[in-house]
């Protein structure tokens, strides 16, 4: 029954993910919340295991999705080399600083968290455009130097951890300031998904298994069962949403997740603060 609901949150993650643009997390961290609450699992322990299983899934898909991108010549090789070691090392550290935090804590982060992200899909969409058009005209994008992208890595990677994202919302904001054009932006943040995604699994499941989490089908706080179930599905799906993306408005779709993620926000902030 378990391994059931599992993939009925990873077809409706990867469809939302296809459908929407954005990254898997921030539709996988609020339904395991809410699935791990319903089934009466210890409040200290939920966060930490949904955000530990999410990075987990995003192995699966950022290989598709780095694959997809490399296809079409989308990543910047040398960025990911200089990025790698720190988005790794950051988020098996940051791993570590979520398991010192409460659950409740990780809440009131993912909800604010949330909020924000809500907030730049719904009022972000035209200043976007116009840096889309912006980095166009860019033919040579100018990096920091390789010590600074590498600190800018590990802070990408602990953030990421905390939020239980492969960094996309971070990634790529950094290397579109730098003159990056969006496209190869994207790809190269689909990239460093993977890094950040089974650094930060390993770190959750280490920190996890330091704590003697007592939860059934986990390993430290990754649940095996949602791992699978959810990457599964969200293989699949994340492609059919993205078929359905193109047949609707694209602002309009960005404007109903942003209202979504508020409330998925709000509820965060309520269940952390009573």
């Amino acid at each position: 029954m378990e391994l059931i609901i599992f993939l009925i949150i990873g077809a409706l993650a990867g469809f939302a993910a296809g459908l929407f643009g954005v990254g898997g997390g921030t539709i996988i961290v609020p339904l395991l919340f809410i699935v791990f609450t319903q089934m009466d699992y210890s409040a200290d322990t939920i966060m930490h295991l949904a955000l530990g299983t999410s990075l987990a899934t995003i192995i699966v898909t950022s290989i598709s999705s780095l694959m997809a991108h490399n296809k079409k010549g989308a990543v910047m090789w040398p960025v990911f080399k200089n990025l790698a070691p720190g988005l790794a090392l950051g988020c098996f550290l940051g791993a570590g600083i979520a398991g010192q935090l409460s659950g409740l804590y990780l809440q009131l982060i993912v909800g604010v968290f949330l909020l924000w992200v809500a907030y730049k899909m719904f009022f972000g969409g035209k200043k976007q455009v116009a840096a889309n058009v912006s980095n166009a005209n860019y033919a040579n994008p100018t990096l920091p130097s390789k010590p600074k992208q590498l600190a800018a890595g590990a802070g990408i990677g602990i953030a990421s951890a905390i939020f239980g994202i492969g960094g996309g919302s971070l990634t790529v904001p950094y290397l579109t300031r730098y003159n990056v054009v969006m496209q190869k932006a994207v790809g190269t943040s689909a990239a460093c998904g993977l890094p950040i995604a089974i650094a930060g699994a390993l770190g959750f499941m280490f920190f996890g298994m330091q704590q003697q989490v007592d939860v059934p089908n986990t390993i430290g706080f990754v649940h095996i069962y949602a791992f699978l179930g959810i990457s599964i599905m969200s293989f699949f799906t994340a492609k059919l949403g993205a078929k359905v993306a193109h047949m609707l408005s694209p602002e309009l779709l960005k404007k109903c997740f942003a209202v979504l993620l508020t409330v998925v926000g709000l509820y965060f902030l309520y269940k952390g603060l009573v």
